[in-house]
Parts: structure tokens; C-alpha cells; sequence
């Protein structure tokens, strides 16, 4: 496929990434006094690579936890609402999988809010019927750290007490949100509290930017029975560009591999059970503390450049023989229909 037919399916195609840790920066920018901070830093990106939603991640850093955790949130979210309100013909809030059809309609990049770690919530079962009011749609239910609702998976062994699966709190929290209409994310779960979502939920689940652990070891990735069972829920994996979960050192971290991982998913799950979670982390490494990068395996980066880049990917997949209705799937379509309620 050519530039030109590349552009011209991606102007026909709805385009989701299904994670991306777009607000931390925003908030950390407008503290400093910047506006229409995704305009000027992330839209021509998005534009480019043919993007027309981002599911956007609230993500608290550690060091605010526990205390900031609930403010932070609020204050992630109340920077998107700021930024559409100064990019109105640029920018829209999407509640749903049908707003998502209409950011595309209007030339628009549309956000749809997820939470990365249910640690805003505390153990304040009240505060997911807020959330869901401001718009959060996505629950991911832990980052790689212990909270509340249940046990992170880290990126490497690392020493810990006895490990637990969805506590007693977090089923509720599961059953809570789902009854609001939020999507449960098990991405970042550890092994046993993946488990015990599948034996509590009603709906289907979503790994919003996890890979094949078959592909690449760290726990943060997903096994093939983990796979198939989000699968057998109607839900989606979304493909995660990050280096750590895409080869097991940096070397076999690159887009082939990552393709490799698209590959498998759909193998394993099925074509309408993949979609896009990027997950892209080079603009936020200068907002990750300098201990913490020293609790990872190694220093993560992009095995794509950028969501501009999303075209070259999607010519490396007609490359392997997808044909136009797959990469519809892939590229926006499957992720979409999470949200479609």
C-alpha cells in the first residue's frame, strides 16, 4: 500500500488507541501556565498518523500516593475539559462509542477517559459514580503497585509479600462499575486477580495495552490461556508499543516484533478480539522520578516514533496479508465496540 492509499484508508478508517498517558502531561503543562497544550504538542501527531480517539489514561505517579491521589485525578480531567473548551473545533470529550463516530464525523480528536489504578477512589465506593459522571468509561483496576482493589503485576521479579488476587473491596468495585457502565481493564493486573475478574465480571474485559507473554516474558504481558479467556468475554487486547513488553531486551524491541505480537494475538484470540493500546511513553519520561526508572528492567522507549507513525504499522500489517476489513478491526473498530453501550 502506498503513502497515498495508506492516508487515504486511514481518512476512512476510525482510528482508536485504546491507552495512552496523554494527561499527566497536559496537567503538569497547564500547572506551568501553558494553554491548548494537545493542540499544539499531540494534534498535528494525531492528524498525521490518521488518529481519531485517544482513550486517555489518568495516571497518578507514586509519590502522590495516597494522599493526592483523588486530586490529581480531578485535576488530570479538569485539564482535558479546559483544553477542549480552548480547542472546541479541534477537540471533543466522547462518552461512548457512538461519540466516537462523531469526533471522526467532525474532524475531531475525540478522548475518552480511563483510569489507570483505582487508587483516586480510596475505598470510597461513591466517588466511581463521580467518575462516571466526568466521563470515565475505562477502570483500570491497579497500576504495577498493590492497592485497595488488588495486586499490580511488576515488570520484573521483584521482593513482596504473599501475593493476593481482587480483594474483597475491589469486587465490589468491579460490580459497582459495571452496573454504571464502565469497561474493567486488566491490564497491569497480576496473574491471580486477572483470574478472579474473569470469575466476577458480566461484561466483556479489556487488557487496554498489554502484549504476548509467549512473545516476551515480563508478567506485565498476558499468557495465551489469559488471552483466549478475555476473548471468550467478547473483549480486546490492545497491542503495547512500549520496549519492555515488546522483546525481551532492547534489541528485539522493534516494530517487526511488535507486529509479531499482533500476529499472535489474533492467532490466539481472534481478529475481532485485537485492537491498538500504545501506550507510548517517550513524552512522559522526564515526568517519571529518577528512583522508579531504577525499578525497571531498563529505560523504556517507543518502538514506533510517535502516533504519526501509525501508518508505517499499519503498511507493515497489509505487508503480512491483512486485508482492508482486518486492519478496520485492528486499527479502531474492535476497540470501538467496548464502548458501544
Amino acid at each position: 500500500m502506498s503513502n497515498k492509499l495508506a492516508a487515504d484508508f486511514l481518512h476512512n478508517t476510525l482510528v482508536v488507541d485504546g491507552h495512552f498517558d496523554l494527561l499527566m502531561d497536559v496537567q503538569v503543562q497547564r500547572e506551568r501556565g501553558r494553554t491548548k497544550v494537545i493542540e499544539t504538542d499531540y494534534y498535528p501527531r494525531f492528524v498525521e498518523g490518521g488518529v481519531n480517539v485517544i482513550v486517555a489514561a489518568l495516571f497518578i505517579d507514586s509519590a502522590f500516593l495516597p494522599e493526592m491521589g483523588l486530586r490529581k485525578a480531578l485535576s488530570q480531567i479538569s485539564a482535558l475539559y479546559e483544553e477542549v473548551k480552548e480547542s472546541p473545533d479541534k477537540l471533543m470529550i466522547c462518552f461512548n462509542g457512538e461519540d466516537m463516530n462523531l469526533a471522526k464525523k467532525s474532524n475531531k480528536i475525540g478522548f475518552l477517559l480511563s483510569i489507570e489504578g483505582a487508587e483516586p477512589i480510596g475505598t470510597d465506593l461513591s466517588l466511581l459514580r463521580v467518575f462516571y459522571e466526568l466521563g470515565v468509561r475505562n477502570l483500570g483496576l491497579v497500576w504495577s503497585r498493590r492497592n485497595a482493589v488488588g495486586d499490580g503485576s511488576f515488570f520484573q521479579p521483584t521482593k513482596e509479600g504473599k501475593k493476593g488476587g481482587i480483594t474483597s473491596f475491589g469486587l465490589k468495585v468491579i460490580e459497582d462499575a459495571e452496573r454504571l457502565g464502565m469497561t474493567i481493564d486488566v491490564s497491569h493486573l497480576n496473574d491471580e486477580g486477572f483470574w478472579d475478574v474473569i470469575d466476577n465480571t458480566t461484561m466483556p474485559v479489556v487488557a487496554s495495552h498489554s502484549n504476548a507473554r509467549t512473545l516476551c516474558s515480563t508478567m506485565r504481558n498476558i499468557t495465551d490461556e489469559q488471552i483466549k479467556a478475555i476473548a471468550r468475554t467478547n473483549g480486546v487486547i490492545g497491542v503495547n508499543a512500549v520496549s519492555m513488553l515488546v522483546g525481551d531486551d532492547d534489541e528485539n524491541a522493534t516494530l517487526e516484533q511488535l507486529m509479531n505480537h499482533i500476529d499472535h494475538l489474533v492467532k490466539v484470540a481472534g481478529i475481532q478480539h485485537v485492537g491498538l493500546g500504545l501506550d507510548l511513553c517517550d513524552d512522559f519520561m522526564s515526568h517519571v522520578l529518577v528512583d522508579q526508572l531504577g525499578h525497571l528492567p531498563r529505560k523504556p522507549f517507543d518502538v514506533i516514533s510517535g502516533h504519526q507513525s501509525i501508518p508505517k504499522l499499519m503498511n507493515g500489517l497489509v505487508k503480512r496479508g491483512y486485508s482492508e476489513a482486518e486492519l478496520e478491526a485492528l486499527m479502531g473498530k474492535n476497540m470501538q465496540r467496548i464502548f458501544m453501550k
